[in-house]
């Protein structure tokens, strides 16, 4: 860690603790998702990335270096925390070299392919005392937080049903090959399918039991490009729907309740506004259109009425602002190993409850 000094009005200086950060890759998650949010954090210092290619992280971000390799990576002591964002199937590997070196880790999701590595990992973070994440940025998608703050106004009551969905229409193969190649955690049940489980389990839980529908449904297809999955709880139901085919977009969220249900489209515009250039903290970062607010339905004596609920800001720089927290002052990581993990057991149970055609407890 450096320790930076800033001047503030009226001569005072300030010393501000920074937490030099590498990244894996320079890909579309490092430059969207990871490095926006820690180069214009004030607790992190973007120090560089791996590219195995194409040197751009410098241009990008002048002041920044191009490693050669991980070893490089591990090598330098001044690296405090290491960014894994590499394809699925090296994330455990990678994770269990940056802990050994004694380097904290945030790991992009899916965690691992299977519970057991992402206890082993969790394991070793313990017993050298690092920081372990999972990214799970669509925690802080504005249509989730407007979920989470219904929730805690107790307008929706107890659950009775429960669905949410990430649809979309891709007819051709993604030109990025370790998603659609056959390699462990490859295809959609391992891409977008943490991002469902992760959201499910923070709403009830563990589920008690699990049932699924893997398919590959595009005539190009090669791993899995659809999911179906219900996550059965006491009292209510989960489900879970992902897949490629999907021309016409519905309803992301449909959240069903004693008290209320509440509708609403996935329309959190974080993603878009990255890869357009937007960056993080801009005006108006994380706000909807008004059109696509969601609606709350409730039933007054028998007279069903409805309203608009206008969105909370999303923001994925919380999760950032959580790890410098964590880190600085040893406060719990944003997502946990054992969340990852959780999330990886339910992955596990369904690719089970797929092959076998019946209900699969976790």
């Amino acid at each position: 860690m450096i320790l930076k000094s800033l001047q503030v009005i009226g001569g005072i200086f300030l010393s501000l603790i920074m937490i030099n950060t590498a990244l894996v890759s320079f890909g579309m998650s490092g430059k969207v998702f990871h490095a926006p949010f820690i180069a214009s954090n004030p607790n992190f210092k973007l120090v560089g990335s791996w590219e195995r290619s194409s040197k751009n992280i410098e241009a990008a971000y002048p002041g920044t270096k191009s490693y050669s390799s991980y070893e490089e990576i591990l090598a330098d002591a001044s690296i405090d925390l290491v960014v894994v964002n590499s394809p699925n199937d090296t994330h455990y590997a990678y994770t269990k070299q940056a802990l050994l070196a004694g380097k904290h880790v945030v790991c992009e999701k899916a965690f691992t392919i299977t519970a057991a590595e992402a206890q082993e990992l969790d394991d070793i973070a313990n017993q050298k005392g690092l920081k372990l994440a999972v990214y799970h940025n669509r925690r802080y998608d504005a249509d989730f937080l407007t979920i989470q703050q219904l929730i805690k106004e107790d307008a929706i009551g107890d659950f009775l049903d429960v669905q949410i969905s990430f649809e979309r229409y891709r007819t051709t193969l993604s030109p990025k090959k370790h998603k659609e190649s056959v390699t462990p955690g490859a295809g959609l049940l391992y891409d977008l399918g943490p991002h469902l489980v992760d959201q499910a389990i923070l709403l009830s839980g563990m589920p008690l039991a699990v049932f699924a529908d893997i398919r590959i449904t595009r005539k190009v297809g090669i791993v899995d490009d659809y999911f179906h999955m219900i996550l059965y709880y006491p009292g209510h139901r989960i489900t879970l729907t992902s897949g490629m085919v999907f021309m016409t977009q519905l309803a992301g969220y449909k959240i069903y309740g004693t008290k209320g249900s509440f509708i609403k489209n996935r329309s959190d515009v974080q993603e878009a506004d990255l890869i357009a250039g937007k960056k993080p903290g801009s005006e108006n970062w994380g706000i909807e259109a008004k059109e696509d607010y969601g609606t709350l339905y409730t039933d007054n004596d028998g007279l069903i009425s409805h309203r608009t609920i206008p969105s909370k800001a999303g923001n994925y720089g919380i999760f950032y602002d959580k790890m410098a927290d964590a880190i600085l002052n040893n406060a719990p990581v944003p997502t946990s190993a054992q969340e990852g993990k959780n999330i990886i057991r339910i992955l596990e149970a369904a690719r089970n409850s797929a092959f076998n055609k019946r209900v699969v407890g976790v």
